[in-house]
Formats: C-alpha cells, sequence, structure tokens
C-alpha cells in the first residue's frame, strides 16, 4: 500500500475517574475524570463488494478477539435506511450494532444521497481496535513465559490478541465500550463528510458527544452518569452530568423509526444538554499509574447496592455524600492550584518536586521552612492534596461500613496505605465505584513509579498487574488519519500505530 486516501482512523482514550465515584451519578456533584493514552481506534476504508446499487456490505472485524468479524447490509430508501445484520454471523455485538444502526440513520438525513452512495458503492470494511491495557495480558504474558511487571508489557505487540472472545474477555476497567463507540461514531460520521455541516468544530465535536452518550446509554440499557463518553471525547476534565431527563424520550429501541425527533435531541443548538466540562490536566512531573487486580467487581451491582443504601436511608447517605463532594472538590482544587504554581514558577516547583519524591508522603510537611518561600508554596500543596485525599479515602471506607458494600475493601486499603509508604507517592486510590478491580497512584518520579511497582509485585493477597497508560497528553478524540491529516502519505511515513492498524 502505498497511499491510504479514504482510509479514516479516529481514536478515543480510556479513562480514569479519580474523584467522584458514586457521587457523579448525581447532577448536584462533580467528578474528576483523567483520559488515559490507552486508546480505542476506528479504521474505516473501501470494501472489497463493488455494486451500484443497494444493499451495501459493511464488515466490521475486531481483530483482537476469536470469532469477532460481524457482517451488516444497508438498503437505502430517500432518506430511510434498511440496517440487517447477516444471518451467517457467529455472534452480536450489540454495542457496534446500534453505533452503525443510528449513525446510518442519522447521514441519511443530513448528507446527499449522492454522498452515501458513492462512498457505499464498494462496500465498507470496519476494524476496531483497542489498546493493550484495555484487556488483562495476563495469558499472554504466560504464554511467552514473562513476569507480569511493565517491562514484560512493553514486550507485548501492539493490538495483540486476547485469545478469547469479546464475551470472555477480562476488562481493566478503562472504560472500553465508550471509547469504543465514541470513536466509531467520530468515524462515520468523519469518513461520510457529515462533520462539515456543522458551523465550527466546537460543535461537531459536540454532535459527535451527545451521538455517542445516546448509543452507549441505549446499548447499556439505562441513562447513565456518561463521565466515560465524555472523557472519550473531550479528554482530562472535571465533569458534571446532564439531566437523564435529556435521552429519556429516546431510550428505546423504536427510536430508530423517529429519527427527525433523536436527531432534534443530539443536535447541539436544537436541545439543552446540560452536562458541565471543565478542562483539567495533572501538573508537570505528576505521573499517574494505573494497576487491574485480578480479583475483580461487578461494578453494577456495586452501584445499585450503593444507592438502595442511599434510598434506604437518605439522611445517613446524604450527609456523607456531601462530605465527600467536598473533599473531591478540594482535591481538584488543589490540583490546579499546583498546575498554577507549575506555570507561574518552574524552577522552584521543579526543585520542591525532587525534594518530595525522596521522602514519604507523611515527611513533607516536615521540609517546608520557616520562612515561605515559592518552593515552600509548593510543598505546602502536595501536603494539602495528600491530606485531602487521606480525607476523601476515609469518607470512601465509611460508605462501605454504612452501605455494606466494598468501595475501598480491606485487602485494597492495606495495598494503598502500602503503597503510600513509597517515597515520592502523592495519591493512591480505588477509581471509580471501587471494589476490588483497579487501583491508581500519582507518583512524582521514576523511582516513585519503580518503588510502587516493587510494592504490587511483592503484595501476597492479590494478584497486582501493572498497566502501562498514563494520562493522555492529545486529549479526547483524535482524527489519526482523515481529510486533511495526511491521509496521502505512504505507509512508511505514518506513525507506527496506524501503520499497525493498516495492516490489520
Amino acid at each position: 500500500m502505498t497511499s491510504t486516501d479514504r482510509t479514516t482512523i479516529v481514536s478515543a482514550p480510556g479513562k480514569v475517574l479519580l474523584a467522584g465515584g458514586y457521587l457523579v451519578l448525581d447532577p448536584a456533584f462533580s467528578g474528576l475524570v483523567v483520559a488515559t493514552d490507552a486508546r480505542f481506534y476506528t479504521l474505516i476504508r473501501p470494501g472489497h463488494h463493488s455494486t451500484t446499487t443497494s444493499p451495501y456490505k459493511v464488515v466490521v472485524r475486531s481483530p483482537q478477539f476469536n470469532n469477532a468479524t460481524w457482517t451488516y447490509w444497508i438498503t437505502l430508501q430517500g432518506t430511510t435506511v434498511d440496517f440487517s445484520p447477516s444471518k451467517e454471523d457467529e455472534s452480536r455485538n450489540t454495542f457496534v450494532e446500534l453505533a452503525l444502526n443510528y449513525s446510518f440513520a442519522m447521514l441519511a438525513r443530513l448528507v446527499p444521497a449522492e454522498t452515501l452512495t458513492k462512498t457505499l458503492e464498494s462496500g465498507l470494511e470496519i476494524v476496531i481496535a483497542g489498546n493493550n491495557d484495555f484487556y488483562s495480558q495476563r495469558k499472554e504474558l504466560e504464554t511467552r513465559g514473562l513476569d507480569l511487571n511493565t517491562e514484560s508489557l512493553k514486550q507485548i505487540p501492539l493490538f495483540a490478541s486476547t485469545h478469547t472472545t469479546l464475551s470472555k474477555v477480562h476488562k481493566t476497567g478503562l472504560g472500553s465500550s465508550a471509547a469504543l463507540i465514541t470513536s466509531l461514531v467520530a468515524a462515520i460520521f468523519i469518513h461520510f463528510d457529515a462533520s462539515k455541516l456543522q458551523q465550527d468544530h466546537t460543535t461537531n465535536t459536540q454532535f459527535i458527544h451527545n451521538v455517542a452518550q445516546f448509543v452507549h446509554c441505549l446499548a447499556q440499557g439505562k441513562v447513565g452518569s456518561g463521565f466515560d463518553v465524555s472523557s472519550a471525547v473531550w479528554g482530562s476534565h472535571t465533569y458534571r452530568r446532564f439531566s437523564p431527563e435529556v435521552l429519556q424520550s429516546v431510550m428505546h429501541q423504536d427510536a430508530i423509526h423517529d429519527i427527525p425527533a433523536l436527531l432534534k435531541i443530539v443536535t447541539p443548538k436544537e436541545t439543552a444538554w446540560d452536562n458541565v466540562v471543565m478542562p483539567f490536566k495533572l501538573a508537570p512531573r505528576l505521573h499517574l499509574m494505573l494497576a487491574d487486580i485480578d480479583a475483580g467487581s461487578h461494578t453494577p451491582t456495586l452501584v445499585s447496592n450503593v444507592l438502595k443504601w442511599r434510598k434506604a436511608k437518605p439522611e445517613e447517605a446524604n450527609g456523607l455524600w456531601s462530605r465527600l463532594g467536598g473533599s473531591n472538590d478540594k482535591v481538584v482544587e488543589l490540583l490546579k492550584e499546583l498546575e498554577q504554581v507549575a506555570k507561574n514558577h518552574p524552577e522552584a516547583y521543579d526543585r520542591s518536586i525532587q525534594k518530595a519524591s525522596i521522602v514519604a508522603a507523611s515527611e513533607w510537611a516536615g521540609l517546608v521552612s520557616q520562612t515561605i518561600t515559592n518552593e515552600d508554596a509548593t510543598l505546602e500543596l502536595l501536603v494539602k492534596i495528600h491530606n485531602e485525599f487521606l480525607i476523601v479515602r476515609r469518607y470512601l471506607r465509611e460508605m462501605s461500613k454504612l452501605s455494606e458494600v466494598p468501595v475501598e475493601p480491606e485487602e485494597q486499603t492495606r495495598l494503598l496505605d502500602a503503597c503510600m509508604m513509597v517515597p515520592g507517592v502523592l495519591m493512591a486510590g480505588v477509581p471509580g465505584a471501587g471494589g476490588f478491580d483497579a487501583i491508581f497512584c500519582i507518583v512524582l518520579s521514576d523511582e516513585s513509579r519503580m518503588g510502587v511497582e516493587g510494592v504490587w509485585s511483592g503484595f501476597q493477597e492479590m494478584s497486582v498487574g501493572p498497566l502501562l497508560c498514563q494520562e493522555s497528553v492529545e486529549g479526547g478524540l483524535v482524527v489519526e488519519l482523515g481529510h486533511g491529516h495526511g491521509d496521502s502519505k505512504p505507509l512508511s511515513e505514518q506513525t507506527p500505530t496506524v501503520q499497525r492498524l493498516l495492516q490489520l
């Protein structure tokens, strides 16, 4: 292949909810969601089924899984679309199916018929692939005779096989379904030039966000908080959810028969999405570390049981909700202050981080001198962030006790406390809904990272598997390849990730 003309590749990041688990379901509270550099990619290119009349053939492949090829047929009738899965497929993929069905139904109303037919005449091939961090790599490491550590993970090739089917894969909790749907919906609209209909980039992105939120909610059977799709679109930010009523009227399969009504809801200028997104990024030299815990928890069950407790004992729960929400907001506020100090006094900031990285957080207060300097301002903020997050964890343990739901289980408490004893560790906690699924740490140096990984590998109560991903520097949605994005470059000049995708 010498050219990538008419090929579109769009990626969307995974996420980790550092603060706001459970509370983010309530529009009165916000959460802090950080986008990771583990990304989901959707590639769309012409297929091999040339025809001048419908039905047109769309083949979707997810090469990391066994039996993961799905074929669909699209029949165009004016501004309506008949979308049919092939009866010969061994399995079905609800998320992909709904994303395709609704995206094409909307496209038929948004772009000229000749644009659709011209692009569909040769059929479409869609390849969907996720970064290795979205799935447990334990089996792959065992197959290669490698230990469970970051150096071993770096030896696994991009988009490695999971050696199983999609329904049986062990996920790591980075929000694979939200990132998948977001990248797929965005790739479809960009591939068919529908994104040019809006007047500006922000409106385009908001439209893709709204469609992806709708499809993701429909696929899950409920209107969720939406922070995972929001992060897949916008990157790291503080998030306050949209009112569930925005989507309630179209939360049924029959919505496919009333596309004008659906378009009115997802078109930014036509409706009132009231979600609040405030950009966020970690200050320089603060590094996010994530680990997958082999024990695992069923997040919907955790959430359901916590909400049952809140409904049964509203006074008890709401009081804790408010205290936890206040501490979460304080952590975010302090992290933003730290980033501002780093901008205003970069040299003093660097010296402070260096000092703090070689001692445990419990000793940082002793580093602050009597006369306040710019270095001390940084150290004081580190101390405040550390202490405030300990309060957040205390409230989460209180929630565990009162609701009888293992939000921060005792085993996780012991693991997190051990991480906090490592020099240069600012925070350690359970992300999202908590449970046994995962932990995160924010560290100040490579030495701190190695120390934390040593704690993980030596922990006896649970199997702790590091992930390679960090905070995304690219933000949310990225057009990796497409109109005006280097699509005429030869394969040899593309990034290694794009090269690999084009070869899948």
